[in-house]
């Protein structure tokens, strides 16, 4: 009798958990629709249309609609205008390309054809080319303090040879004048951060290079007209002969008491003249001339004048390094070869000396001792030894 009183009870139990559980529920539910009809409509609202997604293809008003304010579309069409170059309102060569193609010029990465360029020079021709010149000169002056000025083995006669007419003093001393004003600027120009800048200030600086740069475009078709003069001038007597490869071989003798005899130029001056004079002289003034833009026929691509500048750094470096041994032997590194060229003529001991054959070729009548028709040779005067 118990025992279903209690199982009664435990059903009732049960039953009455169940009923407040589903009741609990339903309140809750009720609860929650109400809420939802109290709250405002969530979604989008009536008539709105999602943009499109972006794509990678999309032109910059199409991503302007996707995503405002992302301009990459644009960005990219600057960067690959070397390739495809764009709509410009600007007239010109190359208007439509902002940016170059990708290249690779000697000793950069490839990159971009600005980049390209700024990497050879800055990081091949400056450095490279300046400590070159700087060897060059360093050299010379110990060369100078350790053997001093060349020559003066043989003491003067007197007598006069005519070495260089007033024609060729004059060609001459054009293309040397214009030679000096370009390497001045030049080295400025290139290397005058390094040196100069510190000392002087940004303000003179930037003044002294502009001036530079203006007196270079001047001196530039000086220096051009009177190389092509001096080469025409001067090409008979510095083609090869017999005898050149044993003075190269023997270094001409300078560093001993007697030099290797030669003719009017020896060997030294005949690879300053081939090398400096017409190879290197010809490739500065054709690459100088292209930088200033004259050359009919030529596309004037920045392509172009980088490649234009980079072949004139590095072949005026080269003729400056090579110009100064010839320079040095021309002025106080040669005893009587700076008055033979300033007043064209030089003593005979000298004339024997330096350049035995062309003596012995005057001395034979083969080649006049006055090389200027109708002009007297001045009257001997005996000086002392050198």
């Amino acid at each position: 009798m118990s025992l279903r009183i209690a199982n009664t009870l435990g059903r009732a139990a049960a039953a009455a958990v169940l009923a407040l559980t589903l009741a609990h529920a339903a309140h809750a539910a009720g609860a929650e629709e109400a809420a939802a009809a109290a709250s405002p409509q969530a979604g989008p609202p009536a008539g709105f249309v999602a943009p499109a997604d972006a794509k990678p293809d999309d032109t910059n008003a199409q991503r302007s609609k996707s995503q405002p304010g992302n301009n990459a579309p644009m960005w990219r069409k600057v960067h690959q205008s070397g390739q495809a170059p764009g709509i410009s309102q600007v007239e010109g060569n190359e208007a439509g390309t902002l940016i170059q193609s990708l290249t690779s010029y000697p000793g950069s990465l490839y990159t971009t054809a600005g980049e390209a360029w700024r990497q050879t020079r800055n990081n091949w021709i400056i450095p490279y080319g300046g400590a070159l010149l700087l060897l060059v000169v360093v050299s010379i002056g110990l060369f100078y303090w350790r053997v001093g000025q060349l020559g003066g083995h043989q003491p003067d006669t007197g007598r006069v040879i005519e070495r260089f007419s007033a024609f060729e003093r004059t060609t001459h001393a054009a293309n040397a004048v214009a030679f000096t004003v370009l390497a001045i600027s030049g080295i400025v120009i290139a290397w005058g951060q390094f040196f100069l800048l510190p000392v002087i200030g940004a303000t003179l600086f930037g003044w002294l290079t502009y001036a530079l740069k203006t007196a270079h475009n001047f001196a530039g078709p000086i220096f051009a007209v009177s190389l092509v003069i001096i080469l025409l001038t001067f090409v008979r007597d510095n083609l090869p002969r017999a005898g050149d490869l044993t003075w190269l071989v023997k270094f001409g003798g300078l560093l001993s008491k007697r030099e290797v005899p030669s003719h009017r130029f020896n060997a030294g001056e005949k690879v300053v003249f081939w090398i400096g004079v017409f190879a290197l002289g010809l490739v500065v003034v054709g690459a100088g001339l292209v930088l200033d833009k004259v050359i009919p026929g030529i596309e004037y691509t920045r392509a172009t004048m980088q490649i234009a500048n980079m072949v004139h750094g590095v072949a005026a470096a080269l003729m400056m390094a090579l110009f100064a041994g010839h320079i040095y032997i021309g002025t106080i590194g040669m005893k009587g070869a700076y008055e033979g060229m300033r007043s064209g003529y030089v003593d005979e001991g000298w004339a024997k000396e330096h350049h035995e054959l062309w003596y012995d070729d005057i001395k034979a009548g083969k080649i006049p001792a006055q090389r200027t028709p109708d002009t007297p040779l001045p009257a001997p005067v005996v000086k002392s030894a050198r």
